[in-house]
This record gives C-alpha cells, structure tokens and sequence, in this order.
C-alpha cells in the first residue's frame, strides 16, 4: 500500500512536468508556421502557454486517476456479480443461485473433465460468497467494508462488524490528519489548506454515516445506482466500493490542489495587480530604509554632542549648525546640484577680475 502511494506521488510529480514539456513542443509545432520564431524560454508568453498546458495536464491526469480507480473496482468485482444476483436477492434467491453454480463448478465433476487446482479455488470462493450472503450480519458487513470481512474474527452482529470497522476507520483519518499536520508546518500544503481540512471531515462523516446506516446512502440507491442500471453498462455500486473511490478521489484532489492551485493563482493575478504590488512592496522597503537611516542619523548626532552635556546653549548651536552642514552637504552632493553648479563656472568669464560676478 505505501509503495504504491510513493509510486503515485512520483507520478504526479513527474509524468504531468514532462507531459507537458511534450504537448507544449507539440502546441508551437501545430500553431507557429515553420521559420518563424517559437517563444523564448522563460519568457512571458512562454511561461504563459506552460501554465495553462501544465493545467490542462493535470486536469486530464486526474480523471484517468479517477476512470483507473473505477476500472479496478470493476475488475476486482463482488460477490453479487459473481453469482449472478442482485443487491435486493433474497437469501432464497442466493441459496437457489448457488446450487446452480455448484453444480457446473464443483471440483469432482471439474476433476474428472480435467478440471485445474483454479476451478477448485473458483468454487471456494462461490461459496464464501454464499455464505457471506446468507448470513444478515456478514452481508451487512461485506457491504460496507468489502471482502476483508470474512478473515475478522469473534463477529457475529451486525454490532460486532461495526465496532470492528470503526477501529480501522478512526486510525486512517488519525493518521492522515497527522500527516497533514506535519506536512501543512513544513510549508508543503500552503494552498488550498481549508479545502484539504473541509475534505477530510466530510468524506470521514460520509464514511461513518455509510457503515452506520442500516440501508444504502440515498443518493448512491436512489440517484447514482439507477442511472448507471438505466443508461449505462456500468455496474452498480456497493458503498465500500463508493467508499474506496472516494478516498482514492480525495487523495487525487489532495495532489490536484498542489499542483493546479498555485498557478490558477498566479493566473488570477493581473500584469497591472502585479506591478502595483511590487511597487507598493518597493516603498514599503524604502520607508522602513528611510526610518533605519533616521534613527541612526540620531544616534551618530546624540554621540557628537555627548561631550558637551549639560550646557544648553552649547548644545542648540551645535544643533543648528549640525543641520545646515548636513543639509548644505546633502544639496551639494545632490547630482543634479552638481551638473547646475559644473554649467554655471563654464559660463563664468575666463578674464574677469578677483571677486567679480557675473558670466559673459
């Protein structure tokens, strides 16, 4: 289970970036005529297009995910397809269903036509599936926790099942909202961490209602499993079964967030947001360097005028001539105080005389 969800995070995080190097190289070949110029690598329009490619990337990814996840539910099946009945079958209805199938899978008659060791392990598992469904309790189970419910053992009740279920439950949800905990304190789940929360509760409400419910979920009898019976060859659900693909569609939108999130914000964002943004982050680094330099400044003229503590007088004039150097020497050293002053002696006269004013 863990290789295989290392084997998924390696897959999100490596197959959509080189996809979409792929697509976006097959976008200009399709869309720029030969010779002329593709975008520059890291260029706006450049980064642009990957943005949106990368989008639609990961979008198509996951629904594969979610058409893989499905395909396998369908390929595992369930004990109701393998006997051929269906979920309202009564236990007459089951009972008549397997004697049927015994008698075409029995191992004697299969060993005698040269039947395999496979055809005897088929018929074991027929008959698991009997049982299971004969029995109130373990049918009840089956249909909330899958076939794991055969290898528990001391249940008997329906009561038994549930409490069983709900052990392995309340460890699941523990530990993936330690994990992301730890994962939202070392930076990795910034985005989206309201939505990643708010899908964790509900999808562990939905699952402890769906074990706990005497029937099925509403909208998986009376809206999901009718339109897949009427329009669709697709098989109807059991809720263990909605439930697995919902955990597997929650981690899938766990991933989504990260990868999808970021650059839908970065797209929301407009080129004249963006540089008035900066802007205002360029001032604000600007006043807080003007504040810096003033207290220093303050500190530098309370050193100077240490020695001279205690006579007033002393203290105002050196004040005052303090601020006219520095306010003489700040104009003087301004650039453009420089160039008016450089302009002004070119334009003084070369053989006016000591002490003269005026240019030519």
């Amino acid at each position: 289970m863990a290789g295989n969800n290392v084997l998924s995070l390696l897959g999100w995080t490596f197959l959509p970036n080189l996809a979409t190097g792929w697509v976006q190289s097959i976008y200009y070949g399709l869309t720029i005529r030969a010779g002329d110029p593709k975008p520059a690598p890291n260029s706006p329009r450049y980064v642009q297009h990957r943005r949106r490619i990368h989008i639609l990337v990961v979008s198509l990814y996951l629904l594969y995910t979610i058409y893989e996840a499905d395909y396998e539910l369908r390929r595992a099946s369930d004990y109701y397809a393998e006997l051929g009945v269906s979920f309202s079958a009564s236990e007459r209805d089951i009972k008549s269903r397997f004697r049927r199938l015994a008698a075409l899978h029995h191992p004697d008659k299969l060993m005698s036509a040269g039947g395999t060791s496979e055809d005897a392990d088929f018929f074991i598992h027929l008959k698991t599936a009997a049982d299971t469904l004969t029995d109130p309790a373990r049918r009840f189970a089956y249909e909330r926790f899958g076939p794991d419910v055969v290898s528990w053992k001391h249940c008997v009740t329906i009561r038994d099942f549930v409490t069983r279920g709900v052990q392995v439950l309340v460890p699941y949800y523990g530990l993936a909202a330690i994990a992301m905990y730890v994962l939202g304190l070392l930076g990795y789940l910034e985005w989206g961490r309201y939505w990643r929360w708010l899908t964790l509760i509900v999808l562990c409400v939905f699952e402890l209602h769906t074990i706990t419910r005497p029937t099925f979920p509403r909208f998986l009898g009376n809206l999901i499993n009718p339109f897949l019976t009427h329009f669709t060859s697709h098989p109807p659900y059991l809720p263990f079964q909605v439930i697995s693909l919902a955990r597997k569609l929650s981690i899938t939108l766990y991933i989504a967030f990260s990868q999808i999130g970021p650059l839908l914000q970065q797209q929301s964002v407009k080129p004249g947001e963006a540089s008035e943004k900066a802007l205002r982050q360029s001032l604000d680094r600007l006043e807080q360097t003007a504040r810096s330099m003033d207290v220093d400044a303050t500190r530098l003229m309370e050193l100077e005028m240490a020695p001279f503590a205690g006579d007033p007088e002393v203290i105002n004039s050196m004040r005052t001539k303090l601020k006219e150097w520095l306010v003489q020497n700040t104009i003087r050293a301004d650039p453009m105080v420089k160039d008016a002053l450089g302009k002004s002696f070119q334009k003084r006269r070369v053989d006016a005389p000591a002490g003269a004013k005026g240019n030519r």
